[in-house]
């Protein structure tokens, strides 16, 4: 029988499975302390404002009768399912996050966690990319300085680029095959490592 004709009950079991989990098995949780700043907020909103404005509204719905074709009680109740889930996971992932400030990096010439680096690719275009966690890269442009991409330390960019100096010459594997690619800027905030 199609969902649309049965009741929903008040103890429905969740069938949508937990926010996917991009972090491969066995690596840490690296995140910029702004990263994590932003992670923090957002669960403080759904949990202290978002979540008891929905539970008002299911409340009031529920108390207005028949459930099975009050819209403010069906999408109050998925809208909660869907904070709840949200919520679990960003615990989750708060209790395993691993901050680096990049303002702390003492080698300024090598690129690492937290880094901002100009390259060139196989065409000679010139791309700024930032190098951060993975839960900082879903849904974000590069902030006040759009042409920079923020990219997780675990995507193949990224991977290529770590540990490389200014001047490299460097291999990134693409869907087209392998694509060379020249740093010319390592940047940690206001500190600058530049090709001469």
């Amino acid at each position: 029988m199609s969902k649309a004709f049965t009741k929903e009950t008040d103890n429905e079991v969740e069938d949508e499975p937990e926010a996917p989990d991009f972090l491969p098995a066995g690596m840490k949780n690296y995140i910029t302390p702004q990263g994590l700043a932003r992670l923090k907020d957002e669960l403080q909103e759904l949990w202290t404002v978002e979540r008891p404005k929905v539970v008002e509204v299911v409340s009031w719905a529920a108390g207005n009768g028949d459930r099975s074709e009050n819209g403010d009680y069906i999408y109050g109740k998925k809208r909660l399912r869907e904070i709840d889930r949200r919520v679990r996971f960003l615990r989750k992932r708060l209790e395993i996050a691993h901050v680096v400030d990049s303002a702390r990096q003492t080698n300024h010439d090598q690129v690492f966690f937290g880094a901002t680096v100009t390259y060139t690719d196989g065409n000679d275009v010139e791309r700024r990319v930032r190098i951060v966690g993975v839960d900082e890269t879903r849904g974000e442009s590069g902030g006040k300085d759009e042409e920079v991409k923020t990219v997780s330390w675990i995507s193949p960019i990224a991977r290529a680029l770590l540990k490389a100096q200014v001047g490299d010459t460097l291999e990134v594997r693409t869907p087209n095959g392998p694509e060379p690619i020249e740093v010319i800027e390592i940047s940690y905030g206001e500190i600058t490592a530049k090709e001469s």
